[in-house]
């Protein structure tokens, strides 16, 4: 970690802060909706198309997270991460807009890293 940029570091901030802030966010919305009793039960499903603007985000997000965790998997093999597979049960078990920020810094660091040991390989 201590081959990081300035960039890299503002980088992997700006990941940080929008995934901690989608952690919080989805968090407060889940434990809502649970506690209000409404919908069809813990995942309320049911109330992600009630109508033609639920079902358009439920589609574009459902369509983000399809090319979000081919793009994690494809890219985390591509360059040799490790725990790939965190990042996707992290996506299914909180959600995309927290797996993937943290995937971006993960994948930022080892870029980092590596690039550093080839440069300091003869």
């Amino acid at each position: 970690m201590n081959h990081l940029t300035s960039t890299d570091k503002a980088l992997c901030a700006v990941y940080a802060v929008v995934g901690i802030a989608a952690l919080v966010a989805t968090q407060i919305a889940l434990v809502r909706h649970i506690s209000s009793g409404e919908g069809d039960g813990v995942g309320g499903l049911g109330n992600t198309v009630v109508n033609p603007a639920a079902a358009f985000v439920t589609i574009d997000l459902l369509a983000v997270a399809i090319v979000g965790l081919v793009f994690m998997v494809v890219e985390g093999r591509r360059i040799g991460m490790k725990w790939i597979w965190v990042y996707v049960v992290l996506t299914f078990a909180v959600a995309i807009s927290v797996a993937l920020p943290f995937f971006l810094i993960a994948r930022q660091i080892h870029m980092a890293d590596a690039s550093h040991h080839t440069l300091a390989t003869p």
